[in-house]
């Protein structure tokens, strides 16, 4: 059981910066991919960014972020963080870690960021 706790979320200006971190109970050096999504009212929840296990790392990120967000791990820490960069207002949504082990799914329970034009 994997349990995710997202931090760092917050109201902003357009243009401003936030970093969200997320925290997980156990190692992250063997979940095979660990990543944010998000997601607005009335929408589904959207892939923002990806982040893989292993020696190897990839990264995947959605068309609108890339150049602005930016998304890393620190395994000795079990945590996974999203710089995100030149926000805009249409970035307002809660953001959601997830984790797959290839077992199954996990999701915290979501962090706000609000970006005011």
């Amino acid at each position: 059981q994997v349990q995710l706790v997202e931090s760092g979320g917050g109201l902003v200006q357009a243009g401003g910066s936030l970093r969200l971190s997320c925290a997980a109970s156990v190692s992250i050096f063997s979940i095979t991919r660990m990543g944010w999504y998000r997601r607005t009212p009335g929408k589904e929840r959207d892939l923002v960014a990806t982040i893989t296990a292993g020696t190897r790392t990839f990264y995947n990120y959605a068309e609108s972020v890339k150049g602005r967000f930016a998304i890393s791990r620190d395994d000795a820490k079990n945590t996974i963080y999203l710089e995100m960069n030149s926000l805009k207002p249409e970035d307002t949504a809660v953001y959601y870690c997830h984790a797959n082990d290839d077992y199954r799914d996990y999701w915290g329970q979501g962090t706000q960021v609000t970006v005011s034009s």
